[in-house]
C-alpha cells in the first residue's frame, strides 16, 4: 500500500511538473500591461497588480513610502467610502491581502469567478483616484509604527537590516522596506499625493488575471475600467553601483530580544534574472535545505556546534544578499564556526558535488516549483513577478529547464566566484544588556 501510495504521488507531481502554464498578454494605450491566465477547473478567480515600486526606489530623506502605501490604498477612494473596502470584499466572498518588497508592491483579491468584475473596479478605483488625506495618513502612521515595534521586538527582527546596511554602501538595497518613522512622521499630505501620482501609474504596474474566466470577457471588463486612467510619467531608476568586496570585514550589531547570539557570513552576489542566481539558489539548497543537508548535517547533527545553521540566497533585482547564518551552541565562537563553513564550500569550489546530492537538489526545485504554482494565486504572484523582475514571463514555464541546464561543473565555477572569505562581510549578532 505504502509502495503503491508513493508511486501515485511521484505520477501526480511528474503530470504537474509537465503541465506548462498557458497566459496570454496585452498592452493598454495607458502602459497598463495585462497577463490573463484561464483555468476553468475551479469557479475562483485571482485579481492582482503588481506596482514597479519599492523601498529601493524611494527618496533617501523620505523612506517607507512604498510599504505606507501598502496600507493607506485601502483607505478608500472618491467612489469606496473609508472602511467600506473590508465590507465590500467580504459581502462577495472574497478576501484580499497586499506585500512590498525593496523592488515592488504587490496587491491582490481572491473572488469566486462571477465577481470579477467587482475585483477590477476595485483595483482601477485603487488606481485612479485613491483617498490620501490626512485622516488616513494618519491612521495608517499609528498602524505602520506599531508593525515596526512588532518586528523589532521579535528575536533576530532587525538581523536583515543589519546585514543590508553593511552588505550596501551607496545603492538604496541598503535602507529598509517599512522606512525610518521620523520621515513617515515629518512627511505632508503633499508628499504622498505626489509619490502616488509618480508611481501608482497604469504604466508602473502589470495587471494578472487567472482562473476562471473568458478571455475576451475579462479583457473587455478590463478596458472598461483601466482605459480611462491616465498614463504617468515614465519612472527613471539610476543607481549608483557598490564596489567589489576584496576583503572580509567584520562588525557586531546588539540585539535586547535574544539571549543566543548569532553568526552571519553574508556575501554580495548578482541579481536575480542573472544565471549565477539560479546557481547560487542550488548551492544553498545543497547546503542547507532539509536535515541531510551538508551543514546541518555537519555543524548541527554530527559536530553539535549550533542550534541552527541554514544558508539562503535572497536575491533581488539589482543585487542580491547570500548569507550563511549559524545560531552557535556552547562556547563556539565565530572562528570556529567559520572554519567549518569555509571547509564545506571549499569542498564545492575545488571538487563536483556528489551525482546523488545533484539530483536531491533538483528533486527539491522541482518540488518547490511545481508548489509555488499550484494554486491560482501563486500563478497569479509568478506571471507579474517574472513580467516586472525578470523581463521574462515564460520562465513560468522555463524555470526548471535553466536548473537542468546547470551543471556540477558550474555549480563549482559559480562557488569560487562569489563565495571566498575575502568576499564576505561576517556580523556578530549579539544579547545586548537590557
Amino acid at each position: 500500500m505504502r509502495f503503491y501510495l508513493t508511486t501515485l504521488l511521484l505520477i501526480i507531481f511528474y503530470q504537474l511538473n509537465s503541465q506548462s502554464v498557458d497566459f496570454q498578454e496585452f498592452d493598454l494605450d495607458n502602459g497598463l500591461h495585462v497577463i490573463l491566465h484561464k483555468d476553468n477547473s475551479a469557479p475562483v478567480v485571482v485579481t492582482s497588480v503588481m506596482y514597479h515600486i519599492g523601498a529601493k526606489d524611494e527618496d533617501p530623506d523620505k523612506t517607507g513610502f512604498a510599504h505606507f502605501f501598502e496600507h493607506l490604498l485601502f483607505e478608500g477612494t472618491k467612489n469606496i467610502e473609508r472602511g467600506q473596502w473590508d465590507i465590500i470584499v467580504n459581502s462577495n466572498g472574497g478576501r484580499y491581502n497586499a506585500n512590498t518588497s525593496p523592488d515592488r508592491t504587490y496587491y491582490y483579491e481572491v473572488f469566486p469567478s462571477n465577481k470579477l468584475e467587482i475585483a477590477l473596479w476595485l483595483e482601477s478605483e485603487r488606481m485612479l483616484h485613491p483617498k490620501v488625506s490626512q485622516l488616513g495618513i494618519d491612521t495608517q502612521n499609528e498602524v505602520v509604527k506599531e508593525e515596526k515595534r512588532l518586528s523589532e521586538n521579535q528575536p533576530y527582527g532587525k538581523l536583515r537590516e543589519v546585514i543590508s546596511e553593511n552588505l550596501f554602501k551607496v545603492h538604496p538595497y541598503k535602507g529598509t522596506v517599512i522606512g525610518k518613522m521620523e520621515h513617515l512622521d515629518s512627511a505632508t499630505e503633499e508628499d504622498y499625493k505626489s509619490f502616488n501620482k509618480k508611481y501608482h501609474i497604469p504604466n508602473n504596474a502589470v495587471l494578472v488575471v487567472a482562473g476562471d474566466i473568458e478571455i475576451d470577457k475579462t479583457l473587455s471588463l478590463i478596458k472598461k475600467y483601466f482605459d480611462e486612467i491616465p498614463r504617468g510619467n515614465e519612472v527613471i531608476r539610476n543607481f549608483e553601483k557598490e564596489e567589489p568586496i576584496t576583503e572580509t570585514k567584520r562588525v557586531q550589531a546588539f540585539d535586547e530580544n535574544i539571549q543566543i547570539p548569532a553568526y552571519v557570513y553574508a556575501y554580495r552576489t548578482p541579481a536575480q534574472n542573472q544565471r549565477d542566481s539560479w546557481v547560487l539558489n542550488m548551492i544553498s539548497t545543497y547546503l542547507s535545505d532539509g536535515e541531510s543537508s551538508k551543514l546541518y548535517k555537519k555543524i548541527v547533527d554530527e559536530k553539535k556546534m549550533a542550534l541552527a545553521a541554514q544558508a539562503a540566497n535572497a536575491a533581488m533585482e539589482d543585487y542580491g544578499m547570500y548569507f550563511i547564518f549559524c545560531l552557535p551552541m556552547g562556547e563556539n565562537n565565530m572562528d570556529d564556526l567559520a572554519k567549518e563553513i569555509d571547509e564545506e564550500i571549499s569542498l564545492i569550489q575545488n571538487e563536483l558535488i556528489d551525482e546523488k546530492d545533484y539530483q536531491k537538489i533538483m528533486n527539491k526545485l522541482e518540488s518547490q516549483f511545481v508548489s509555488s504554482n499550484s494554486s491560482f494565486e501563486g500563478i497569479a504572484s509568478s506571471l507579474a513577478t517574472y513580467y516586472m523582475l525578470y523581463g521574462d514571463i515564460n520562465l513560468i514555464n522555463t524555470q526548471l529547464d535553466i536548473y537542468k541546464s546547470i551543471s556540477r561543473e558550474e555549480i563549482r565555477e559559480v562557488a569560487k566566484k562569489y563565495l571566498s572569505p575575502n568576499q564576505r562581510i561576517e556580523i556578530e549578532y549579539l544579547p545586548k544588556e537590557k
